[in-house]
């Protein structure tokens, strides 16, 4: 059975590494919390204490990586707080150690941000992006992930297949708790893109296994309401203060593909957990 490094276990890559240690797979994992190397090694993991940074890696990365067939990168940019970081820096600071180690398949979790949004004017419908479609990122988030994609996908050393995930949800991480009760929200009409936290899972443990690496998967279920409908709908399911939206501004969207997914790996999505 194949050794996998998982660098990232928080709140997608430590169930993964559960999962993936259930099915038989040998797994270590990485956290930034000394708190939780005991957690990890409960359930099974080889626990490594480890950051990246845009200037080091902190921790013992080459024991880390030594063995291992398949190194899952799921360690999203901080774009969004004060403290914004150099994502792209990151992960060529990380790409070395890759290239010594005994790592031939990498997955890298990215995300949907890198098509960017567009005007649903005069009652358009929402573009459609596949995997085919070429990415214009409209957020640095989006160009950092782009960027990486790139190092990643062009590096001959190791085959790179890049993951593409949606808005996440499950596991008591619901939008609509964060946006329950707000007024004049935005693009009302644009349609959501989600994956829950078992579709993610369940996903990549399907490349693995169909060793579906050298490749770009979108992964978002099918299954796109607007905003205004999803999180009305959303809010009174759980009993919680509809938020408002203002409808007298044009809304920015996309609808994202996962045919791929689909088609290739023969995945079909719980669109009940949605």
């Amino acid at each position: 059975m194949q050794k996998i490094s998982i660098l990232g276990c928080g709140w997608l890559g430590f169930p993964l590494a559960q999962k993936l240690v259930k099915s038989g797979f040998n797994v270590k994992g990485s956290t930034t919390s000394e708190e939780k190397l005991s957690q990890l090694k409960e359930a099974g993991i080889n626990p490594f204490l480890i950051a990246v940074t845009e200037n080091k890696i902190e921790g013992n990365m080459s024991e880390f990586l030594k063995d291992s067939d398949i190194l899952i990168i799921n360690i999203p940019p901080k774009l969004r707080s004060s403290n914004i970081e150099n994502f792209v820096d990151k992960i060529k600071n990380l790409i070395p150690f890759i290239e010594q180690s005994t790592i031939e398949k990498v997955l890298f979790v990215s995300s949907t941000s890198v098509y960017g949004d567009l005007p649903l004017e005069n009652n358009q419908k929402a573009v459609v992006f596949s995997e085919e479609s070429n990415p214009k990122p409209d957020t640095e988030g989006g160009r950092q992930l782009l960027e990486t994609e790139n190092l990643l996908l062009n590096n001959n050393h190791f085959s790179t297949t890049v993951l593409r995930f949606g808005g996440l949800i499950g596991a008591e991480r619901q939008p609509v708790k964060h946006l329950a009760g707000r007024q004049n929200l935005e693009n009302s009409d644009a349609p959501v893109n989600l994956i829950h936290q078992t579709d993610c899972i369940a996903v990549i443990e399907k490349i693995i296994l169909n060793n579906s690496f050298g490749e770009v998967f979108n992964a978002v279920a099918p299954f796109h309401p607007s905003r205004k409908e999803y999180y009305i709908s959303k809010a009174k399911m759980l009993g919680l203060t509809a938020p408002h939206f203002n409808e007298n501004t044009i809304s920015e969207g996309k609808i994202i593909s996962a045919e791929k997914i689909t088609n290739l790996l023969k995945y079909n999505f719980n669109t009940e957990k949605y």
